[in-house]
């Protein structure tokens, strides 16, 4: 493993996920490609083999001062989303293609969510966020005076 780099890591990722992630043409698979200067995101339905819809930072109207950046992968996932919402998708799977889900490649996936891919994804995800923050604030109040009163009596 060690004589690997991390191309080649990243393609192995790559190999399983897509093992486990196919596009239909009700929902087709939403692939997202980073490279350092630019980011990707194509449409794909697995089982005609065709790309539906396609968006990067390569495009004049989605190009700013650099593409490789967390504005950028915004302005892609919100164009992504348009563009499938006109095609007639509202609802795809991820395939984070390999790379950590988080900076660059979450910011498309959340930009695309709020511009209407995937609602009730977005909507299953708040309400469990929200019952999640709910116990641990309850319990964080019941542990500070537990604290502050342990404190008197020792000082006393």
């Amino acid at each position: 493993m060690a004589s690997r780099n991390r191309a080649e890591v990243r393609n192995a990722i790559h190999t399983r996920i897509r093992h486990k992630v196919r596009g239909t043409s009700e929902r087709p698979r939403l692939a997202v490609y980073r490279s350092l200067n630019h980011i990707y995101a194509q449409l794909i339905d697995d089982e005609g083999a065709k790309t539906l819809a396609a968006a990067s930072t390569n495009e004049k109207a989605l190009r700013g001062s650099t593409g490789g950046n967390i504005e950028a992968a915004k302005r892609v996932g919100q164009a992504i989303a348009e563009r499938a919402l006109s095609a007639g998708i509202d609802s795809v799977v991820f395939d984070r293609g390999g790379y950590l889900y988080h900076g660059r490649v979450k910011a498309l996936t959340d930009a695309a969510r709020a511009a209407g891919l995937n609602k009730n994804e977005a909507s299953a995800e708040e309400p469990a966020k929200e019952a999640a923050a709910a116990p641990l604030s309850e319990a964080s109040e019941t542990k500070k005076p537990k604290k502050a009163k342990s404190k008197k009596e020792v000082s006393t």
